[in-house]
């Protein structure tokens, strides 16, 4: 495995050198641009994952620092679930996800998954030319469709939609790339709802993702998200199905906005 990823590496370098090359006696990119009100460097939401009454762990998703890669600004954003220690001898998770969204089109250019969930290990990465709508993982190059997306950039996209006009089981297709195929990703408007969660009370919309391959969870049915109806469209909670019940991560601390959440009730 390790003689199989220095080898990957290496035909990566290749790659993008001679794609880069290429690139700069071409053309300047005619990427979408995509006005963004909903999130900015710094944001820092905290959550408090729950099994029923039981806190079982926290996750933090936050947008570390502004980078260059492939020419292009993009934001470092990163996803990490951890089980609390008091769970950690009935499962331990040590899972982190990272993803490089364009700044201006919001779209990813590298998606990195590492994930340690009981006695199951994964590391999986995968750079996105998106100027030659190609994949590359340490499975090989594949094909990719225009502004193809992983699931986490999926996710802060869907944040920037316009859900004022919508109908309840309205939805907004996407497309998710994983383990060398892609998928089809749809948005689903569920209707708005009034919650309260530790970080106060907020009006919210709820989106149901419908992911097929690739997903966050381990989960069997559904993943409902609430949103903050308003322009910055916070996550607020999220409910993910699984074999036995199922598992709610609530936001419980949160900075660095792009402004004021206006969504949010006063107590």
């Amino acid at each position: 495995m390790k003689v199989k990823l220095q080898i990957a590496s290496l035909v990566l370098i290749i790659y993008l050198i001679s794609t880069q090359c290429s690139y700069a006696q071409s053309k300047v990119d005619s990427f979408r641009v995509i006005e963004n009100n909903a999130f900015k460097l710094g944001e820092n939401l905290t959550f408090k994952i729950k099994y029923g009454f039981v806190t079982a762990g926290i996750s933090k998703m936050y947008v570390k620092d502004e980078k260059t890669l492939s020419g292009r600004k993009v934001y470092h954003v990163i996803f990490e679930v951890n089980s609390v220690p008091s769970f950690d001898w009935i499962y331990k998770v040590r899972d982190r996800y990272e993803t490089f969204i364009d700044k201006e089109g919001l779209f990813p250019w590298r998606f990195e998954q590492h994930i340690r969930e009981g006695g199951y290990k994964r590391d999986y990465s995968a750079y996105f030319d998106q100027r030659n709508n190609k994949a590359f993982t340490s499975e090989g190059i594949f094909d990719i469709p225009e502004y193809v997306h992983d699931i986490i950039s999926a996710f802060y996209l869907a944040r920037l939609f316009d859900y004022s006009d919508l109908k309840e089981n309205d939805e907004i297709h996407l497309k998710n790339f994983n383990n060398g195929k892609t998928f089809n990703l749809d948005v689903v408007f569920r209707g708005r709802e009034e919650i309260e969660v530790p970080a106060g009370k907020f009006k919210c919309i709820i989106i149901e993702p419908l992911v097929k391959g690739g997903g966050l969870f381990k989960s069997e049915g559904s993943i409902y998200i609430w949103l903050t109806d308003d322009s910055l469209k916070v996550p607020v909670k999220v409910k993910s199905k699984i074999v036995v019940g199922s598992i709610d991560a609530v936001l419980s601390e949160y900075s660095g906005l792009a402004g004021e959440i206006y969504a949010k009730i006063p107590d």
